[in-house]
């Protein structure tokens, strides 16, 4: 019996990718340890968008999580499409 996929179903494992990405993105936001990154490419649904996206979530303890959003396949991220951190709001 054949089961249906599951369209957020990432399409391939590509563990040295995501490892790869991880590492820029803790890199270029100055993200220690204890902040969880995760990589997952995902079936993208938006018009104009490609068939599917790299989805980043940077997780620190007690924020919301920060999305950041590629589209382009896991496979085909470069270190140049990662946004580069939000200027935080300095108090006045």
């Amino acid at each position: 019996m054949n089961r249906p996929a599951n369209p957020l179903a990432p399409r391939r494992a590509l563990p040295e990718k995501a490892r790869q990405v991880k590492a820029w993105v803790r890199e270029l936001h100055g993200l220690g340890e204890d902040v969880v990154v995760s990589v997952t490419e995902l079936a993208c649904r938006d018009d104009g968008c490609p068939e599917v996206e790299t989805v980043i979530g940077i997780m620190r303890a007690g924020q919301k999580v920060e999305t950041l959003r590629i589209h382009r396949s896991l496979a085909e991220v470069l270190r140049e499409d990662l946004p580069a951190p939000a200027a935080k709001a300095r108090p006045s």
